[in-house]
């Protein structure tokens, strides 16, 4: 990512922030943000990753939602992941789940958010499926880890969550969740970062990623890598090669509806590759920061408009 392609994504999250903005994308841009989204519906997910599932693509579905505003709707996020957990099971889908912490209820109260979370995380355990708690943007980053660490020393140990390369604070965190053996999901970072609390050129993002992951795979911990960027895929493929690390000690993941070709390809060359999967009503935070991770996104977009108009 270079210098223009940062002033582009800040630009555009700045803009998506905008409520006119977000009030006409969510009127008329349902059709678009479905290349990104599986569908609004558990029904709709699950086909998806039974598709998945046929090219031997792993999943994990995460029911949209952040930001609420009532204590009653992270209550009703709570019954529907509940609801997914055991959809997955009925299915016998390959896909365990993501949520995120403000979906929960944590912006308003962490006490409830705790024991959202941890209904979900007893459920999962109940049908032996495993909870990503995701991280967002840094306001939230401790009470995340802190949520995880308690789960844990409580034996929920199917939960683990996110850490992001470009937070000055990551590399204290790896080796702290590396030592309570708390399973990550390593990626970049897709959120608006000041200069005070996170890397802003590109050369020291990548730097600290390739950091995370390495440190990782030597340590013999089973490793989740977030990336579509072709350097980085390549560069763990030549790493675990070298230093004689199976296949199925790591996993790549991509995100739904960007690089189905490659996600495909990876599988078929006995790559473990988890996609993410998410589905639901409350797409447009979502779907503005796929649009803000690269122009290609945004063109793909303003092009499928034009079609439309067509």
């Amino acid at each position: 990512m270079g210098i223009g392609s940062i002033w582009y994504r800040k630009t555009l999250l700045t803009i998506t922030g905008i409520p006119l903005v977000e009030k006409l994308s969510t009127t008329y841009g349902k059709k678009l943000a479905s290349r990104f989204i599986a569908g609004e519906t558990l029904k709709d997910a699950l086909d998806e990753v039974e598709a998945l599932g046929k090219l031997g693509i792993m999943a994990t579905l995460d029911h949209l939602g952040e930001g609420i505003h009532d204590l009653s709707e992270a209550a009703a996020y709570k019954d529907q992941y509940i609801k997914l957990i055991e959809g997955i099971a009925a299915s016998k889908a390959s896909s365990n789940v993501s949520l995120k912490p403000t979906q929960m209820g944590l912006a308003l109260d962490r006490a409830a958010c705790y024991e959202n979370i941890r209904a979900v995380v007893k459920h999962a355990r109940r049908h032996r499926n495993f909870v990503r708690i995701d991280m967002e943007d840094t306001p939230y980053t401790q009470a995340t880890i802190d949520i995880v660490k308690r789960l844990h020393a409580e034996g929920l140990t199917n939960v683990g969550t996110v850490l992001q390369a470009y937070l000055f604070r990551t590399d204290q965190d790896v080796q702290d969740m590396l030592q309570a053996r708390i399973s990550l999901r390593l990626v970049k970072g897709a959120y608006k970062e000041s200069a005070e609390v996170a890397f802003q050129k590109p050369a020291e993002v990548l730097e600290s990623f390739k950091s995370m992951i390495k440190l990782h795979l030597e340590q013999g911990v089973y490793t989740a890598i977030a990336s579509h960027d072709d350097a980085i895929i390549s560069w763990v493929k030549a790493y675990v090669r070298t230093h004689h690390i199976p296949k199925h000690a790591f996993e790549f993941q991509m995100l739904y509806g960007l690089r189905m070709n490659e996600q495909a390809r990876l599988a078929k060359d006995g790559y473990r590759i988890r996609c993410y999967v998410p589905y639901g009503e409350m797409w447009y935070p979502y779907f503005t920061r796929r649009l803000a991770e690269k122009p290609a996104n945004l063109m793909l977009v303003l092009k499928n408009m034009s079609n439309l108009k067509r």
